[in-house]
Parts: structure tokens; sequence; C-alpha cells
């Protein structure tokens, strides 16, 4: 009562525990709390004159608050409370009642429509991949210098909306377009949740995006009164042009906006004074060594735009942002707002792909054995509330615990002349005949994920070596090996492939020749054995240079592997 006579704080927390005979009271902070209702007597405190009054105007939710009719619970509360999710379920026991239902839902799960028609872990992955969503970042979005920002060109606000998204303003940035999908199977490129897409969907400018990557320069002043300074570009003597590594540089040694850079190009012709000048000497000439930034990508970018600022120890720093255009390609992964995600398993020209009674034709067809076991009934309901939403020209929601009822948009699209069902009568896009079963199909909204084949793509033949170990570099940027790992290695021992594990385990990794005394069993080298001081029994084996490697570091250790050699003949 003193909290809700505003006594305390409406984020003081008081409940008893019968079990330790005491009363608990927490204000700590980091708790969840969430508004409710109060209700007393079977009847909730706020009536239609207080809604009035809040539409109008002249009352605020903090006034719902200050007179005690919300109140904020927490967890332990919530324990002894009776809540009502809905004012017709009130009964004698009910203590309060919940304002809205979907407000259950945080952020990224209030932009699932129909999330109470889908398999719970549908609607948790679809609240992972709505964080990897290209769109929009922002109205600032194209002033700004971020490491690595991703835009999608045409985004657009979804069909079926929510409650939630109009709350956070998520469709006015939105993050997706309205793609007609038709829900068929179409030349087995589609397996596995594979997406076939319509080139020429592509080529209006479905799934487009901007890669904005950021390439920093910092000019350092050192203690010996020495700086790092940035030169103009080297002339070629013979075509009196800038040699190709610096054809896109300006004649200041950075590069100029608006210039395509490719592979290995300079972006910054920078260099830096080498360590020879001692501080208090006379000898004033300073030698320098160029350090040049250059582009490393095999895609080429075009300069957006070049910021020459200084930082916080007033150091002159150079910010260039490179910007790409790409265009979906097979691969690159989308998603629907369920949980359905997927690859492009092949980019189609429209004339191949099934067309409908009216000549439209599906940007995506999805394969229809991704509903079954996933149960994502709530991507049924939206493509059927957008297709209606469609021919009504409006927006249907699909809020959690709510929404557009099936029967009604039904209803709208029989209205309309269309199947009930959402199912159209397709003609084959290559023979030209009526396709034998009806195909549903209509508007889902598809995101764009972040993760594309482009980023990601790998493959190398030789290329550099770890200096101890001598064993292929880890990692797609630093253009490492193809791991072969134990679980693979496994597989091979379980064919009995013993040449190929020998093949993947040593030849292509770190194959090294080794000479061993048969008579100490020490390592020798070059034919010659320093402990038995003869080069009688010496003979040359090849084993990993991990395997020596260990063999030398522990005889630094003053433990030495003997090697027993048995000759076999083939």
């Amino acid at each position: 009562m003193m909290r809700r006579k505003g006594y305390i704080s409406s984020y003081v927390s008081i409940y008893p525990s019968y079990l330790h005979r005491c009363v608990y009271i927490s204000s700590d902070g980091g708790r969840l709390c969430r508004p409710y209702i109060i209700v007393e007597n079977g009847q909730p405190l706020v009536t239609d004159q207080h809604m009035f009054e809040l539409e109008k105007g002249i009352r605020g939710f903090e006034d719902f608050i200050h007179d005690g009719l919300i109140e904020f619970l927490d967890v332990n509360e919530e324990n002894d409370s009776y809540i009502a999710c809905y004012e017709q379920v009130i009964t004698s026991h009910t203590t309060h009642l919940e304002i809205a239902t979907f407000t259950l839902l945080g952020v990224c799960a209030g932009l699932v429509p129909y999330p109470h028609h889908n398999q719970s872990p549908r609607n948790t992955y679809q609240c992972a991949m709505g964080k990897q969503a290209m769109g929009t970042i922002g109205y600032n979005q194209k002033n700004r210098m971020d490491t690595l920002l991703y835009s999608l060109v045409y985004p657009q606000a979804p069909m079926v909306k929510t409650k939630s998204i109009e709350l956070t303003n998520f469709d006015k940035l939105p993050a997706g377009q309205n793609a007609t999908i038709a829900v068929m199977s179409y030349s087995g490129y589609d397996i596995e949740d594979a997406l076939i897409i319509n080139k020429a969907s592509i080529d209006r400018g479905f799934g487009r995006c901007l890669v904005y990557k950021n390439s920093k320069c910092v000019m350092k002043r050192y203690a010996n009164q020495t700086f790092d300074r940035i030169q103009g570009p080297l002339i070629d003597t013979v075509t009196n042009q800038s040699v190709w590594k610096h054809s896109c540089l300006d004649n200041d040694g950075i590069v100029a906006p608006g210039e395509l850079i490719e592979n290995k190009q300079i972006l910054v012709n920078k260099s830096m004074p080498t360590v020879s000048a001692v501080p208090g000497s006379t000898n004033t000439s300073v030698e320098y060594k160029d350090t040049p930034i250059s582009y490393r990508n095999n895609e080429p970018s075009y300069i957006e735009k070049v910021l020459i600022s200084t930082n916080e120890e007033d150091t002159t720093l150079i910010k260039i942002l490179l910007r790409q255009t790409r265009r979906p390609e097979i691969g690159d992964k989308f998603s629907s707002r369920h949980g359905q995600k997927g690859v492009i398993g092949m980019v189609v020209e429209q004339e191949d792909m099934p067309f409908n009674e009216y000549g439209i034709c599906p940007d995506i067809i999805m394969n229809p054995h991704g509903f079954p076991s996933r149960m994502t009934v709530g991507k049924l309901i939206e493509l059927l509330a957008g297709k209606a939403g469609l021919v009504e020209g409006k927006f249907h929601y699909g809020t959690a615990f709510g929404g557009s009822k099936v029967q009604d948009v039904s209803e709208e699209l029989a209205k309309h002349g269309f199947n009930y069902q959402g199912k159209d009568f397709f003609y084959s896009g290559i023979t030209g005949e009526p396709l034998e079963a009806y195909i549903y199909s209509g508007p889902v909204y598809y995101q764009k994920l972040k993760h594309m084949v482009q980023d990601k793509i790998h493959a190398r033949g030789r290329g550099p070596r770890a200096v101890l170990t001598r064993q292929p570099t880890e990692g797609r940027s630093r253009d490492g090996g193809l791991r072969l790992g134990e679980m693979e290695r496994d597989c091979l021992i379980g064919y009995g492939a013993s040449m190929m594990l020998v093949e993947r385990l040593m030849v292509s990794s770190d194959q090294c020749e080794v000479d061993v005394c048969n008579k100490c069993g020490r390592l020798g080298y070059c034919g010659w054995c320093n402990s038995c001081k003869s080069s009688g029994q010496v003979s040359s084996i090849t084993i990993p240079y991990a395997c020596k490697l260990l063999l030398t570091e522990l005889q630094a250790m003053n433990i030495t592997a003997r090697l027993t050699l048995n000759h076999y003949c083939e």
C-alpha cells in the first residue's frame, strides 16, 4: 500500500517468504520489472474514463503509477500474484491484469508475425538471425565511418506487421524485402532449405546490398623529432604516368574518392623513419622506409570518401571508406521471419520460372519439405495475410496472441476472386503446360543475412607456413590451409585409406627429410652422426616436421629420444 501511495519507489519489491517466516525487500538493480494493472474485488482499477484521458493527453503513463492504478512487479512478487491475461478471465482471486499480452516478447521476438503459431525453437532462431539481417542502420547511415556496415539498397516495410514493429519503428528503418514466394519443388537445387531465386528479381534490385569497410592510417610523431610522412605517387619515366600500384593516388599520396581500387593497390603512400637518428645527435638526415597501406581483397572496391582528422593524442588520422555493391549469388544466405533460413541454390532466368494465370512470377521458390517437421505455421499464415493485404491495399497484423484471423483473411481473398486457401494455378516456365498441383504462393518478408559467400570462399594449394612448426598457417585472412581434423582422420582410418591419411597429415602439411643414425638412434645432419662421429650407419627417413621439432625440443631438455629403424622391402 505504501508503494501504491508513492511513499516508496515503484521499483522496490516486497514479498513474504513463508518458508523462512520473514518479509524480503528487494531494491537492487538489474531486476526485470513489468507493469501490471492492479485488480481489486474482481475489477481492474483502470477504467474507460482513464483510457479516454490517456488518448486526450490529459493523463500520462507516470500518472497511472502515481495514482496507484498500475504497479511494477518483479519475478519474486509475480510468484505470489494471480495475473489474468485478459479482462474476461478475471476471477475473485485475480490480483493483477496484463496491459497487453504481446509485451511478454522483447524487440527481436516482437518482429515475428504469428509467433504463437510456430514451434518455439523457430522463434528463438529468428531472434538470433534478426540481428544479422541487413537493412537500414539509421537516417545518417551515409555519413558514418563504421569499420563494417551492411546496408540493403531497397529495404521495404513488411506487409504483415505486428504491434511491436510499430512501437519500435522497425517499419521506418526496415531490414528485409517482401518476396513473392512459391512453395514447390523445382530442379533439385532446392534440397535441404536451399532457395531458387529469380534472376530478373535480382536484376531489379532484390537482395542487393552495399558493404562499407574502412581502412585506418595513423601518422605518428616520434621522440627523436622524426615523424611519418606521405609521399606522392611514383611516376613511370617512360609513360609519364603513375605506376599501376599508385594509379589511384592523388598528388598528396592519399587515394582519391570515386576511384575503383583493386587488390594490392596502394591506399596511402606512407613512409616511416628508420631508427637511425639517435636523440641528442646533430645528424639531421633521416632515412625513410616505405610502409604503404595497401588494399587486400580479391574483389575491387570503390573509394566512398576520405576523412583526415586527429585522434586523442593529436596524431593525424586518415580514414578511408571503401564501398562494394553486391548482388545475391549462389551461397548467399536468406531467411524469413520464422527461423526458415536457407542459401541460394540456383539463380534461374525468369523465362524458366513457373508463372500463374495472372502472369505473376515468384521471386523465390521454397521447398515444401521445410514445413512439416519445422511446424512454422506462422509462415503459412503470413503468406495468406500478406496476399490479402495486397489485394485490399492495406497492412495486416500478425501480433502475438492476436492478429488477423485466417478465416477473415481467406474471405478477403475469396472476395477478390482468389482461392480462399491462397493457392494459385501455375504453368511450367519450361514447357508452358499447367502444373499438376495448385501452388501455395504469395508475399513473405525475407531478410538478407550478412553471411555472404564472397566473404567466406577460401581455397589453397600451397601457401604460407608457420616458421616454428612449418605447418600451413590457419585462417582465411592469412591464406591458411584447410584443416583435416580428428574426426576426418577417424573416417580415413575407418576406410583403411592409409596412404590418403599419410598424404593429408604429412605430405600436404609438414613433410620433412631427416637423417637418423642406426647405431645410436639419434638425429644426424647431412649424413653425419655427431655423437658416433661417423657416417657409416646413417639413414634418411621422412617424418612430419612437428615430430622432428619434438625430438629436438626434448634434446634441449636433456631427454634423448632414440629412433630404431627397421629395413623393410615393399
